[in-house]
């Protein structure tokens, strides 16, 4: 591997537990300025503030972003987008390029394919040109692959989970993102056939805070990478202490009872 792209790496991946808790920050180009993204400054520095190792953002929210002050950390730029007001809203277009990244003080970039959709050969034709540039500039490249389209009736099924994995490796993947199978046998299968670091997707705002910390404590034992989680983290009540608390789960091996504790729940 390229040394320009292992050095990155370690700004997003701990180079000790090889694990990465990454806050993507996208959410604004689909659905608008949600609660929890509206205050950009503030809402990175809380993901510092608690311990995250990385935030991903599209090019523009980087200014919008970057504090000067207070702890540093990885920053992912996402050269994805769509919006929900789109009859086509599953089909990613690019908008930026590994170029653009590197002069914004790119860390990484993240793609974003959908299996199964219309044009999906436009987005893995895209996700190739990403990645064959991020060989060429020793970028790390983060792949988020989903299973959305006609024919696809239950995008949580882990077939179609370890599929999307796979294909995130096929094309080049340092760091593959894809939802949660729901169980930690179905989920050590997805993970047994990549040879990258995979984390998981947070998806819908969860009912409760265990149960989200359930989930990424089953996906660590089942041999994941982590997490890549918005809204269950930037729109939780005390984010700050949640983060913290993801961070002793995923970096410090603690049981979802004490992650839980260290919230007073």
């Amino acid at each position: 591997m390229h040394l320009g792209k292992l050095v990155r790496l370690e700004r997003i991946i701990n180079r000790d537990t090889k694990r990465a808790i990454i806050i993507p920050m996208d959410h604004g180009i689909t659905v608008g300025a949600i609660d929890g993204l509206v205050d950009m400054p503030e809402a990175v520095n809380d993901m510092a503030e608690g311990g995250a190792d990385a935030v991903l953002m599209h090019k523009g929210l980087v200014r919008c972003g970057h504090r000067k002050r207070g702890k540093d950390m990885g920053l992912i730029v996402h050269l994805s987008a769509s919006t929900a007001l789109s009859p086509m809203s599953n089909t990613k277009a690019l908008v930026s390029t590994v170029e653009e990244a590197i002069t914004l003080g790119a860390d990484a970039v993240s793609v974003h394919v959908n299996l199964g959709d219309d044009n999906e050969r436009d987005m893995l034709s895209d996700f190739g040109r990403i990645s064959t540039s991020c060989a060429q500039w020793g970028m790390p490249l983060l792949a988020m692959v989903y299973a959305r389209g006609p024919k696809i009736s239950n995008g949580y099924e882990p077939a179609l989970i370890a599929h999307c994995a796979r294909v995130g490796v096929e094309l080049g993947a340092d760091i593959v993102k894809v939802p949660y199978t729901g169980d930690l046998d179905s989920f050590a299968e997805v993970v047994q056939a990549c040879c990258v670091p995979i984390v998981i997707a947070g998806g819908e705002r969860m009912e409760s805070t265990a149960e989200f910390l359930q989930m990424a404590h089953d996906s660590l034992r089942a041999g994941g990478a982590g997490l890549s989680v918005g809204r269950n983290v930037f729109q939780h009540p005390r984010r700050v202490d949640l983060v913290r608390a993801v961070r002793a789960l995923v970096h410090e091996d603690c049981t979802v009872a004490q992650a839980l504790a260290m919230l007073g729940e």
